[in-house]
């Protein structure tokens, strides 16, 4: 047998050169175990046509896949992929509408929306910018674009600069521009320097009414809409806003919109229009009047209230230190509500007005009954009250002791009524719940349940001692009053105002009969001679008949102890034919502590404008009043 380990092999002819023979090829030695190619094996030499079989046959079965998902696609899933490719293109935009309009009852605007810009950069962008002239740079890049922008922006240089240098794509560097502004800025034609629309709220009469108007403050998931964080602007947010639509459409590769794209819009909402009962000069002159009597007494605070008594309609809402809705942080936080409707007080002699008209509606008395009036008095239960001056014994009628402000007296008439009747005339005329007004942060006063009067507050809520309102609640006793024993819900709002221009008026709540015609009428009749004999004389106005009265009262001072003073005067003019109720309230007033002689002639000078501005022709003859002695 032949050792193949130490045989050499034959050299093949080559195919390559023709008919020469190729070298042989000399064999490289295997290492020792390891057998060279063929070795104990028989060589086949590849068949080319199976190998083209195969890749015929893999190429066909690739081109049916495809075929079979392009059937897929096109046939069977060519809806789906379709809708699925289309969701991809679409992308939608919320559409906001400006804030609508704040305007008193003549029109007059109060808060109003203006269209602003927030001016932003792509510092990037503005690296590159150039600007040259006959071929030379002239200026370029952050810095030159700040000394261009500053004097325009009203800004400094080197403030904007600052902004202006970096690697941000986007950053303000401006915002609330007015168009004409931004026009002045775009003509600068500066690279990386854009703007984005968006809406201001302005407040053209300032601090007139920013009690009852409100403010507004950032919304922080859209650019340019507020809330309203206080007064009409909050109560009336959505009436304001109206409802945001949105567009959809088709974009392309870059994220512009494709122009034979889908585009479908769904129109947005427009706000309407509020338009208050609130009368601006009324407001403004109860406001400065008011700003004039804490000056003259030393009150630390005031309000003033004017009411319409026929509709019910509140004219002036006046508080001190109203804030001014266009800068609204100038103002303490606790001072930018309106007092008129959330601080409440002890009314007083005011309140005194319910005790005479509860026991006239019960027949428990007439206007001429007589009573034996003491300095001091004391209950079946041993608690004692005093008038607010020391008098002997005084022979009054029911009507003498309203025009004199008899607290003793009113307790004697008072004590008469039982004391659920007593609760049920507090709570009739308005004391204790919200007035429905239409402001946000209104309270309701306070009036404990009769059945947790203790013994002494069950007769001092007779003389307005013992229970919380607020000046718009004082008020509306006497628009009840006035309006034949009829309580009107009071209104801040008059109406709605749509684009077209149509008015819809707004709800109020149904008229309620707290007293008979009768019983107010009487009691007017005594109201009027608080002014013509009684405590109420500095109220009077020249040509019309007043009714009104004062009142004086302890409160929670801002020590939390009672050491306050709240001196007060609610009147109805003209008194023959009420057109208007004006309350007036200072708190501490260091002058005077009588209501008489701080409050009423706030009253005299506000009822004044208001009847003049409303054009409220002057009152007829006085009528004949009930005696207030007796004999």
């Amino acid at each position: 047998m032949t050792d193949r380990r130490h045989s050499r092999p034959q050299a093949r002819p080559s195919n390559s050169r023709g008919a020469g023979a190729r070298k042989p090829v000399t064999a490289r030695p295997s290492r020792p175990g390891q057998k060279r190619p063929g070795q104990g094996t028989s060589q086949r030499v590849g068949n080319p046509m199976n190998r083209q079989r195969g890749l015929t046959l893999g190429s066909l079965l690739i081109l049916g896949v495809i075929a079979f998902q392009l059937i897929m696609i096109q046939g069977v899933n060519a809806e789906e992929l379709s809708a699925q490719a289309l969701d991809n293109r679409l992308a939608t935009a919320t559409l906001d509408t400006q804030r609508a309009d704040i305007v008193d009852r003549n029109g007059v605007v109060l808060a109003t929306s203006a269209e602003r810009y927030h001016v932003f950069v792509d510092q990037n962008d503005l690296k590159e910018w150039t600007r040259t002239q006959n071929q030379e740079v002239v200026a370029e890049g952050p810095l030159d674009a700040a000394r261009i922008l500053a004097p325009i922006l009203g800004v400094k240089e080197s403030e904007l600069a600052a902004d202006l240098v970096g690697d941000a794509s986007f950053k303000y560097i401006a915002k609330y521009v007015t168009p004409e502004t931004w026009d002045l800025v775009r003509e600068e034609r500066i690279a990386g320097i854009d703007r984005e629309p968006v809406s201001e709220r302005e407040y053209p009469n300032g601090n007139v009414a920013g009690n009852v108007v409100g403010f507004v403050g950032g919304k922080a998931d859209a650019v340019g809409v507020n809330w309203g964080l206080a007064g009409v602007e909050k109560s009336y947010e959505s009436v304001l806003l109206g409802e945001s639509g949105s567009l959809t459409y088709e974009r392309g590769g870059q994220g512009t919109a494709i122009p034979t794209g889908v585009l479908d819009e769904d129109p947005a909402t427009p706000g309407q229009d509020v338009m208050l009962t609130i009368d601006r000069d009324i407001q403004y002159y109860a406001q400065q009047r008011l700003e004039q009597a804490l000056a003259e007494t030393g009150g630390r605070q005031g309000i003033v209230t004017v009411q319409s008594v026929k509709t019910g309609e509140v004219l002036a809402l006046a508080d001190s230190g109203t804030v001014d809705p266009n800068d609204p942080g100038a103002t303490d936080a606790s001072s930018r509500g309106a007092a008129s409707v959330e601080d409440v007080f002890e009314p007083g002699s005011t309140a005194k007005a319910i005790t005479v008209a509860a026991a006239l509606e019960e027949g428990l008395v007439t206007p001429t009954t007589r009573f034996e009036v003491p300095y001091r008095y004391t209950t079946e239960n041993g608690e004692e009250f005093k008038d607010s001056h020391e008098h002997e014994l005084q022979q009054l009628t029911t009507s003498g002791i309203l025009v004199t402000s008899s607290n003793t007296g009113t307790v004697k008439i008072g004590e008469q009524l039982t004391e659920e009747q007593r609760h049920q005339y507090l709570t009739a005329f308005g004391f204790g719940e919200r007035t429905g007004v239409g402001m946000p942060t209104e309270s309701p006063g306070i009036l404990r349940e009769w059945q947790d009067w203790d013994g002494r507050t069950e007769y001092a809520v007779l003389y307005g001692q013992g229970v919380a309102v607020t000046a718009l609640q004082t008020s509306q006793v006497y628009q009840t009053l006035a309006n034949g024993g009829v309580k009107l819900q009071p209104s801040l709002v008059k109406g709605f105002v749509d684009a077209d221009g149509v008015i819809t008026e707004a709800e109020t709540a149904e008229p309620v009969q707290v007293v008979s015609e009768e019983t107010a009428d009487q009691v007017m009749l005594m109201l009027e001679d608080v002014t013509e004999s009684g405590t109420g004389g500095l109220a009077r106005i020249d040509g019309y008949r007043v009714a009104g009265k004062t009142g004086t009262a302890q409160a929670v001072g801002l020590t939390g102890e009672l050491d306050s003073i709240v001196a007060s005067f609610v009147g109805v003019a003209p008194a023959d034919d009420p057109e208007i109720v004006v309350s007036v309230i200072v708190f501490d007033p260091s002058s005077s502590i009588w209501g008489g002689e701080v409050a009423a002639p706030v009253f005299s000078d506000v009822a004044t404008f208001a009847l003049q501005a409303l054009r409220v022709p002057p009152s007829g003859p006085a009528d004949e009043f009930y005696p207030t002695t007796w004999e």
